[in-house]
């Protein structure tokens, strides 16, 4: 499985077929939290849906809001746990607590009480969390999102859909085109139809294939859906270029997108401009793009065609002997029309300059890990360097503040692992050893079965000091034991 984000390969020649007897759903926008004089403010609820199902609750709806705000805003959000005290569901580690908490994934801010943290930060069923999130001033713009991190019961709340997108505004500071053009925000979940009565019918709908890719065989227990709808309709017009945001919200599923006949004008990866680090490249041209669970892509798409039917779709993914399956599918019809606002209003608009992080790395690059990270796995659960995690943990490795390090991940196990590490982002450099052709900066990145990545992990920022963590993103992987602390002194 290769890591290259930017390998552009022939587009598939399938057309999406469509699907008949089915309502045509028009693909609807998240209700938005906006940031009101620097202050985004909200209560959200964990609660339970009308399925019976672990999810957030906004202003009385089974919805998790886009919360929008700028560099130098402050994210205030009371967290209300309003899960039921004995547990209708199973989680990877028992018992089951119903506990839960909030982590803002890829945001570069503190990860101490009250802000990101996901260690000591935790409300039982009756209990409420009060979050102030300081986005810093000099914040890198992008797409970022939220979702709950109890350990032993993540990837269930996950599974759930507890997960929402937050966007830092700005962008157009780096691509100013972007200013002009209708943005969209997709959040892609997981879904599980392992139970489902309905399961064959959902298959058919987004045309689930068998994976053919190097998988083992297996049962397709997932589909995936955007902003919880299965295959609904994009509309974008014949030639019009939009600005599209997406994140993988799915608990351990990963993504091959495409759209037929059309390429990706990548803007950013994780949250960060590619113009932050390359001035002079702010954009890349793909026909697909890798995204492992957590990742996020930010692109400009145009429009097919009028009379070309052509879908957004991930392709199957090979995830390693030992992986679940991850076939191809279709995510949404793309359908000329128009019905969101041509341009978004952005409250306190950012209109300084854009600043850039030009730094050389190569020094690093070449010399010896400074900490190498060995991903393993048996019948008893998950490990990290031959260590299970505990909340009483101490810290595996302990790092000084405005420094860079050379990091190896290494994957001994026969299926991928997405790495994610709290608080930062790194530079993906090599894979099995060979420097990639267009290393990419990130904040979660695959290793591939019984392979390596290595990075250069930025840790200069002074707002991340403090204990952390870092785990595999396959959130069952991360609650049965593959995730470790970190101190940032």
């Amino acid at each position: 499985m290769s890591l290259r984000y930017w390998s552009c390969i022939a587009a598939l020649s399938v057309v999406a077929k469509g699907f008949t007897g089915e309502a045509q759903v028009t693909l609807a926008p998240p209700p938005e939290v906006r940031s009101q004089n620097h202050i985004a403010s909200l209560t959200l609820h964990a609660a339970l849906n009308i399925s019976g199902r672990d999810a957030f609750a906004y202003e009385g709806k089974s919805i998790a809001p886009l919360i929008r705000v700028s560099p130098g805003d402050t994210l205030k959000i009371d967290y209300v746990n309003d899960l039921p005290i004995h547990p209708k569901e199973t989680c990877a580690i028992s018992p089951c607590m119903d506990m839960t908490n909030l982590h803002f994934h890829g945001l570069e801010i503190s990860p101490l009480t009250p802000q990101d943290d996901v260690i000591d930060m935790m409300a039982v069923p009756g209990e409420t969390l009060h979050y102030l999130v300081q986005i810093p001033a000099d914040h890198p713009p992008g797409l970022f999102w939220y979702h709950t991190h109890p350990h032993g019961e993540s990837h269930r709340q996950a599974l759930d859909g507890m997960s929402g997108a937050i966007v830092i505004e700005g962008m157009d500071r780096y691509l100013p085109e972007v200013r002009t053009l209708r943005e969209q925000v997709f959040v892609v979940r997981g879904e599980s139809i392992e139970h489902g009565l309905d399961a064959n019918a959902l298959l058919h709908r987004v045309e689930a294939q068998a994976p053919s890719c190097g998988n083992e065989p297996g049962e397709i227990n997932r589909i995936l859906t955007v902003n919880d709808e299965v295959r609904p309709t994009i509309n974008i017009n014949p030639g019009e270029r939009q600005f599209w945001r997406i994140v993988n919200a799915s608990a351990d599923r990963y993504m091959d997108l495409q759209i037929d006949g059309q390429k990706f004008e990548v803007v950013a990866l994780d949250g960060m401009p590619l113009a932050y680090h390359e001035p002079k490249h702010p954009t890349k041209i793909v026909e697909h793009v890798l995204v492992p669970p957590a990742g996020r892509l930010e692109a400009i798409v145009t429009g097919p065609g009028a009379s070309i039917h052509s879908a957004f779709r991930t392709r199957c993914v090979n995830t390693g002997p030992d992986g679940d399956p991850n076939p191809a599918m279709v995510l949404a019809d793309v359908r000329p029309g128009s019905s969101a606002p041509l341009v978004k209003q952005v409250v306190n608009r950012d209109v300084r300059p854009a600043q850039y992080k030009q730094v050389d790395l190569r020094a690093y690059e070449v010399s010896r890990p400074d900490f190498v990270v060995s991903f393993t796995e048996d019948k008893n659960g998950f490990y990290i360097n031959d260590q299970k995690y505990a909340p009483e943990s101490a810290p595996m490795t302990r790092v000084r503040v405005g420094t860079y390090q050379h990091w190896r991940i290494l994957n001994k196990t026969r299926e991928l692992h997405p790495m994610h590490i709290h608080q930062v982002h790194f530079l993906a450099y090599a894979e099995n050893g060979v420097p990639m052709k267009y290393p990419v900066w990130l904040d979660t990145v695959n290793v591939p079965t019984s392979g390596s990545v290595d990075v250069v992990m930025d840790f200069s920022n002074p707002v991340i000091k403090g204990m952390s963590v870092f785990h595999c993103h396959l959130l069952n992987h991360e609650d049965k034991g593959m995730m470790a602390k970190i101190l940032f002194e």
